[in-house]
């Protein structure tokens, strides 16, 4: 694309009603959202996966639980999510045997303590996604509100012409259809990440409830 095509395109948008400007700069905004928040989700997820990764190495390589949860003890805010569901269920675990109760009580505390962090974590990591699914079902709907606006105004301008051709109306309708193009903008980067990241998320919830059933086997044969 030229500069002189750039420049048209700017001044269709620049000779758009104000109406059709509004429901443009909302889109626009909406879209730099989207963006924003795909870059953050992005890096969320490859970041948790790579701590879930080196976790499990960790975890699969025959250490000793009670070192594996000292060291996720004390750096809790900066592991993964997989490290602070074997903490969180291990800590359980631990203070339960140091009580009265039966063996059955300890393991259903540690697996309650395990499904509430992985509640939490998988909340956090789903945040905003919503966001991301409503842009990409909503946008275009708002760019063609846009778009059939630029059209009525553009069809109401010909009760003042005479003869009317299509050089009247298509100015207003190439402003109009602006509205449109710049909605599928924002709708369409949504839908796509919001699919990919819904898909990387259940990736990751199968491997940590894995990770919980295998876990609690291990207490399950420890209280023998």
């Amino acid at each position: 694309m030229n500069v002189t095509q750039d420049m048209a395109i700017l001044e269709l948008v620049s000779n758009a009603s104000l109406t059709v400007k509004l429901v443009m700069a909302l889109l626009l905004a909406v879209s730099f959202m989207s963006w924003y928040w795909i870059f953050r989700k992005w890096f969320a997820i490859r970041r948790a996966r790579n701590k879930t990764d080196r976790f499990e190495l960790d975890f699969w390589s025959g250490g000793d639980l009670a070192a594996l949860y000292q060291s996720a003890a004390n750096d809790r805010h900066n592991c993964g999510g997989m490290e602070r569901i074997f903490e969180a269920g291990y800590r359980e675990f631990t203070k339960l045997r140091g009580q009265r109760g039966d063996g059955q009580a300890q393991l259903d505390g540690a697996r309650r303590a395990m499904r509430a962090t992985f509640q939490r974590e998988l909340d956090d990591l789903e945040a905003h996604l919503a966001f991301l699914a409503s842009t990409g079902s909503v946008s275009p709907y708002v760019g063609l509100f846009g778009t059939v606006w630029g059209i009525m105004n553009a069809f109401r301008g010909l009760a003042n012409v005479s003869s009317a051709t299509l050089a009247h109306v298509a100015p207003g309708i190439a402003e109009a259809l602006v509205a449109t193009a710049i909605g599928l903008f924002a709708a369409i980067p949504a839908v796509v990440a919001y699919n990919r990241f819904a898909h990387d998320i259940d990736r990751l919830s199968i491997r940590w409830e894995s990770f919980m059933e295998e876990f609690s086997n291990i207490l399950q044969r420890q209280m023998r």
